[in-house]
């Protein structure tokens, strides 16, 4: 939790520098967890635009930290639109789970050793 409130919280709209892996995976995770159980509540009460109002507010942080990801493998922020490719985009998810570059680069510092 406290990874997807790093995000939400201090990076709500920072496309700038770099982020872990770790960061990356716990934010998802945090997030389809939070929109599973937003889903079953807002259909339980019969209001499923709630679903909706979540997925919008958390839409930001999460392009901004999949931008940082790519950052830390060296790699532009624009590479997240390789997913729109349909069995290519799956190349994304490759990129993402790669090791980030050590030490410092284009992006800025290495975040496991800031």
């Amino acid at each position: 939790m406290e990874w997807f409130l790093k995000v939400v919280r201090n990076h709500y709209f920072d496309f700038n520098g770099r982020a872990r892996r770790k960061e990356y995976w716990m934010f998802v995770l945090v997030n389809v967890i939070l929109a599973v159980v937003v889903g079953i509540v807002a259909g339980m009460i019969k209001q499923p635009w709630i679903s909706s109002l979540l997925g919008l507010a958390l839409l930001l942080p999460g392009l901004g930290v999949g931008a940082r990801r790519l950052h830390d493998i060296g790699k532009s922020g624009w590479f997240m639109l390789i997913a729109l490719i349909p069995v290519v985009g799956l190349y994304l998810i490759y990129l993402l789970a790669q090791e980030g570059e050590r030490g410092s680069n284009a992006y800025g510092p290495d975040p496991k050793h800031a």
